[in-house]
C-alpha cells in the first residue's frame, strides 16, 4: 500500500484530469459519434482563399459543421470543399454557400444561407449556389487606383 496519502490523492487527481481531458477531446473531435449523426455536402468555389480543412461551417452565426476536405477539381479548375454537417440540420436544396470573414483581422468561415425550397439536401449532394472569398488586397487596390474592373466595355 501507499505510505503517503498525499501521493495517492495527487495520483488520483492526475488520473481524473487525464480522463476528463480524453472525454473533452473526444467530444470536440467528434470521435465516437455515429456516421448517421452527420451528412456531407460538396461546394465548388472559384476561390477558396482563407479556408482549409477544419474551417467552421456556420448557419446564422452558429457552427453546424466543418470543412473536412479541400481539393482542386482538375476539370473545372475550381476548389471543391467537402462540408460535414450536423445531421439534425435539414437545409433546403437551394441553400447558398459563401466564404465569409469574421472581420478585418478575423479568420474566414463557410456561411450557409438557406433558400426557400420545399426539398432538403441529402447526403452527398452538391451546393450549386456558391460565392468564393473576396480578396481584401484586391479591393483596396481597386479603391486606391480607381480602376473599377466591372466587366463593362467602353
Amino acid at each position: 500500500m501507499a505510505e503517503n496519502p498525499t501521493e495517492v490523492a495527487v495520483g488520483a487527481g492526475v488520473v481524473a484530469l487525464a480522463l476528463g481531458f480524453l472525454v473533452y477531446a473526444g467530444q470536440i473531435t467528434g470521435f465516437g459519434a455515429g456516421a448517421s449523426e452527420h451528412y456531407q455536402l460538396t461546394a465548388s468555389f472559384r476561390s477558396a482563399e482563407g479556408i482549409s480543412t477544419g474551417t467552421d461551417v456556420r448557419l446564422a452565426g452558429v457552427k453546424i459543421g466543418t470543412v473536412t476536405a479541400l481539393d482542386l477539381n482538375r476539370d473545372s479548375f475550381r476548389a471543391e470543399a467537402k462540408l460535414t454537417l450536423d445531421g439534425d440540420v435539414a437545409l433546403p436544396d437551394d441553400t447558398a454557400a459563401m466564404i465569409s470573414s469574421e472581420g478585418l483581422l478575423g479568420g474566414n468561415f463557410v456561411e450557409l444561407v438557406p433558400g426557400g425550397s420545399m426539398f432538403n439536401f441529402e447526403d452527398g449532394q452538391v451546393i450549386a449556389d456558391t460565392q468564393g472569398s473576396v480578396s481584401l488586397i484586391n479591393l483596396l487596390l481597386k479603391f486606391v487606383t480607381g480602376s473599377g474592373d466591372d466587366g463593362a466595355t467602353e
